[in-house]
Parts: structure tokens; C-alpha cells; sequence
């Protein structure tokens, strides 16, 4: 179902009213409520953090700007113009990477050190951090790792795991395990002791745009209008476990807790709407609805998500304890 775009455009005034055969709300279902709309990036959103301890917000995007957004008012605190589209945007304790064309930007919030650090090839598309060890994806299809120097207060390029033919657009890490997805339509699994690929994987038919660690499963996405589920077997080998079909092919995974605990899929597809499916069941909860395609998410305190779209909007969304029907 598709929003209407004239209920939009002239602020609630739709001709057809209730005979209208599109949908008058950014939102369906139920368990949650849009809280605030934060505006001032003028292209796609491509990452949203929260870094832990912090009372502030980063949002990157196309345009080349990281916003830092005050949690409390909601207005933003300061830019910063990384001169270059921002491919992805992560952090780690008190450290923010932004990764652009070339290089992965990184600042510390509490010691203000700023970083520059050289060696990759092409845009950065995805980046993950485990323990002192930095990880990025490339253009070139290649990860660069950096090490943390906790003495210098420095990363220093550590090594270069190859193997994709395509650029590598989603990391994620889960009990000894470095996974990556790529334009190549395969899944490649790293041991972190070794930083060796133990495992390829080759079930998805395009590109394999985003990868969710929960629990013993690694959950991927991908353009061909599939989530899949895959679990270890006794030999050590991933298998999928179940496939879920969707009608549009899928952007981006992220995973997180309802108010009452239980685990929740957020799922961004390329019909510009965010599915919101309870695991294990995939049963649908609710799905929201963006003016263009959704390719960040991110979670906050008190059950507090960020949703940033192709137009430059992130919206604030949060759990309610009661689940009730609304349109916000």
C-alpha cells in the first residue's frame, strides 16, 4: 500500500477522503509512535549513531555533512563537511568512523583526536568494529582492518582480507566470526582468530546488502526478495535454515527489542517502507512508511529508534508499552 502523496502535499486535505485507495498515515499496525522528524541533510541518509554514554546524535549522509543532533532538544548542535559523500558512518566506545572515498574519517568525542586513515580503494560502503580491530568494506571488494594502538591513541593498518570480486556494502561480527556481503551476491565468513575466509556462501541471487548477527543465526538480506536465516550445523558449515520471501527486494536489517522484550526485525525495503517483523515467527507487527528508500537504522535509549531515508529525513520512533493502533 503506498501513502498518498496529495493528503501529503496539501497537509491533510485530500479530496477523496475516506474513499481514497491510499494510505492517510506514515504508519500501520501497532507498538509504536513517530516522536519527531530531524531535517537538514539535503541527500540520503547512509548512517546513524549513537555512541554509548553520549547525550548526541550522528547522522551522515550523501551531501557530505555529519549532523550532531541534541537528544534532549532535538535541534542540531554542530556540522561537520567531510568534503565527500559519506558511505557509512559507525562507532565504538567514544570513537565515530566515517567512512568516504579513499578513507575512513575517525574522531574520539571524549579527546577530541581526529584521524585520518589511508589505504583503502574507493567509496566505503560498511564498516564493523570487534574488540581493538576495525573493519572496513571497500569498492575494491577488499576489507582493510586496523588495529587499535591504545599507546598512541592510533589505528594502525593491520591487514587486507580479500577474496569478493564486488564491493563489499555489509559487515557484521558474531561469536569469532567476521561475515561480509557483496555486490558479488555471495556471503563470506572470516574466523577472527585467523582473519581467514573459512566459509563462502553463495544462496542469494544479488547483492547481499545487509547482515544481522542474532543469537546462534546470522540473518542477511538481499536485491533478490530475500531475508535468510542461517544456523550452524555440527560440521561447522552455514546453512539456511528458512527463507522469507518479500515482494521488493531488501535494503537493509537491523534487529532490536520491543517495549516488552521481545526480539524484532526491522526490515527496509525498496518499496521505501520498513517492515517490523517479530523473530522467530516473521510475523508482521507493523510496517512504516518513508517518503524514499530507508538505508539506516538505528536504535537509542528507552526504546528509541532512528529511521533516515533517501530524502535526507530521520525520523525519531519509539516503542510504547501498550500497543495500540495509531496514525501518526
Amino acid at each position: 500500500m503506498n501513502i498518498c502523496k496529495i493528503y501529503y502535499s496539501v497537509h491533510g486535505n485530500c479530496v477523496e477522503a475516506d474513499k481514497c485507495q491510499y494510505l492517510h498515515s506514515w504508519f500501520k499496525g501497532h507498538g509504536v509512535f513517530k516522536l519527531a522528524e530531524l531535517n537538514g541533510h539535503i541527500k540520503a541518509i547512509s548512517g546513524i549513531v549513537f555512541p554509548s554514554g553520549s547525550e548526541k546524535l550522528y547522522t551522515a549522509s550523501r551531501d557530505g555533512y555529519i549532523r550532531v543532533w541534541d537528544c534532549h532538544t532535538g535541534q542540531c548542535d554542530g556540522v561537520v563537511n567531510l568534503g565527500g559523500e559519506i558511505g557509512s558512518l559507525i562507532s565504538a566506545g567514544p570513537w565515530v568512523f566515517a567512512g568516504i572515498k579513499d578513507v575512513v574519517k575517525a574522531w574520539n568525542i571524549e579527546s577530541c583526536a581526529n584521524l585520518s586513515l589511508d589505504g583503502p580503494v574507493g567509496q566505503i560502503y560498511a564498516m564493523v568494529v570487534d574488540h581493538d580491530m576495525l573493519f572496513a568494506g571497500a569498492e575494491n571488494g577488499t576489507i582493510y582492518a586496523w588495529k587499535a594502538n591504545k599507546e598512541t591513541n592510533a589505528f594502525e593498518l593491520a591487514t587486507t582480507l580479500g577474496g569478493h570480486n564486488c564491493a563489499v556494502v555489509s559487515l557484521t561480527v558474531g561469536v569469532g566470526r567476521l561475515y561480509s556481503g557483496s555486490m558479488d551476491n555471495t556471503i563470506r565468513v572470516w574466523d577472527l582468530n585467523t582473519l581467514q575466509c573459512i566459509h563462502t556462501l553463495k544462496e542469494h541471487a544479488s547483492v547481499v546488502r545487509s547482515l544481522v548477527c542474532w543469537g546462534p543465526y546470522l540473518i542477511s538480506c538481499s536485491l533478490d526478495q530475500t531475508i535468510k536465516v542461517w544456523f550452524a550445523t555440527e560440521a561447522g558449515n552455514l546453512e539456511v535454515t528458512y527463507t522469507h520471501n518479500e515482494e521488493h527486494g531488501v535494503l537493509a536489517l537491523f534487529s532490536m527489542f520491543d517495549s516488552e522484550g521481545k526480539p524484532i526485525l526491522l526490515c527496509s525495503c525498496n518499496d521505501n517502507s520498513v517492515r517490523l517483523y517479530e523473530l522467530p515467527s516473521f510475523t508482521e507487527r507493523a510496517m512504516i512508511f518513508a517518503k524514499e528508500q530507508v538505508r539506516a537504522i538505528q536504535i537509542g535509549p528507552g526504546g528509541l529508534f532512528f529511521i533516515g531515508d533517501g530524502t535526507g529525513q530521520v525520523d525519531v520512533w519509539k516503542w510504547q508499552a501498550e500497543p495500540t493502533s495509531l496514525a501518526s
